[in-house]
């Protein structure tokens, strides 16, 4: 049985802060997390938890996934980004063009996102949280359809994207041109085994898709360190 997306992860100077924040804009619940970090618990229509991790590092560049979030009226865009603002997030000029509808955000600690408009019909149905938008290529796409077991919601033009059957958020890769990878993402996966299931055994049904091992020095930890096929960190933790 194949692994479970049980988080999004969050590398954060601030994490609480930082949670503060998510909490406040996705309207969910925070919880401590028992492996040194603060959880915001998913709600129905997202599926995963969104963790925040401590960290020393200062964020460098564009980070590889950004979140795009859905609107249902120009004004609960508009009430969105009030939101966003008031709670420490700042506008970004990213290069987009004045006739383009999404916002673009960044919160209290950098990290980019956007606040879509209404009527966008590929992010229709998702939910609030409505696509986690990523820097990737084809191949990394059908990786992490096969490893997540989500089948393909977009697979043109080089560009893919995934959703779980249940629905939600989908995960969408933009194709090329790809930025040069500089260190480590800010954020990434966690993958869990099902209850009943091998966190070795998984491990290697991943790497026989493509994903690699990565040593950073962990040393002796719960969780295993991979890289996708485009050389992106994911963990794999123990069943869950």
């Amino acid at each position: 049985m194949t692994s479970h997306l049980y988080a999004l992860c969050f590398d954060a100077n601030d994490p609480r802060r930082l949670a503060r924040f998510w909490a406040g804009v996705l309207d969910g619940e925070l919880v401590d997390d028992p492996h040194d970090s603060i959880a915001l618990l998913p709600s129905d229509d997202i599926g995963f938890r969104i963790r925040f991790l401590p960290t020393q590092e200062q964020k460098v560049g564009p980070n590889q996934v950004h979140l795009h979030l859905t609107s249902t009226s120009l004004e609960d865009q508009q009430q969105t980004v009030a939101r966003a603002l008031g709670l420490g997030a700042r506008h970004l000029d990213v290069g987009q063009r004045p006739e383009e509808g999404h916002v673009v955000l960044a919160d209290p600690e950098g990290n980019e996102f956007c606040v879509i408009e209404p009527g966008n019909s590929f992010l229709a149905g998702c939910g609030f949280l409505g696509e986690l938008a990523c820097d990737g290529s084809q191949q990394v796409g059908y990786f992490w359809s096969e490893a997540l077991g989500w089948p393909l919601a977009w697979d043109q033009d080089e560009e893919t994207a995934i959703q779980s059957p249940a629905g939600g958020t989908k995960i969408a890769w933009g194709g090329p041109p790809l930025r040069p990878k500089t260190g480590k993402n800010r954020l990434h996966f966690d993958l869990a085994p099902p209850v009943d299931g091998d966190q070795h055994v998984e491990v290697d049904r991943l790497v026989s898709l493509g994903a690699t091992r990565v040593d950073l020095g962990q040393g002796e930890v719960s969780w295993v360190l991979m890289a996708d096929p485009d050389g992106h960190e994911f963990c794999v933790l123990t069943p869950r």
